[in-house]
């Protein structure tokens, strides 16, 4: 059963600033994990793969219903995948045992990216009751 959907649109050359502005590291240090940080920093175009997996962080967080709170952070969703691979979401600490209070059986994710544009859905199943 569908617990909930989300979508997400981030633009590119906003977050190309972003990574090139004085806090870039920190933002980037903030919001991905050392692994999402190496898949984007090793593409073609760096600022599309963190635009699209920070989309996705945004649109997990709207299939939840939770936005960014009760322990649902940017820094608690890993993304992985993506760049010729499918993506994948997992969830980490407090955004973890809430998927699970949820009773969250899956998460399911697309990516797609444009020059300008980032695009995440994504769809949370519930565990059937």
């Amino acid at each position: 059963m569908i617990l909930g959907i989300g979508v997400d649109l981030v633009d590119v050359r906003r977050m190309e600033r972003a990574l090139n502005c004085r806090w870039g590291k920190r933002f980037v240090t903030k919001v991905f994990l050392e692994e999402e940080i190496a898949s984007c920093e090793n593409a073609a175009q760096p600022a599309q793969g963190y635009a699209a997996r920070f989309a996705a962080k945004e649109a997990l967080a709207k299939a939840l219903g939770t936005g960014f709170s009760r322990g649902v952070s940017p820094s608690r969703i890993v993304v992985r995948g993506g760049e010729r691979r499918q993506p994948s979401i997992f969830l980490l600490g407090r955004a973890e045992k809430l998927a699970e209070s949820m009773q969250v059986a899956g998460i399911h994710v697309s990516l797609t990216h444009t020059p300008q544009t980032a695009c995440a859905f994504v769809v949370v199943e519930k565990e059937d009751a």
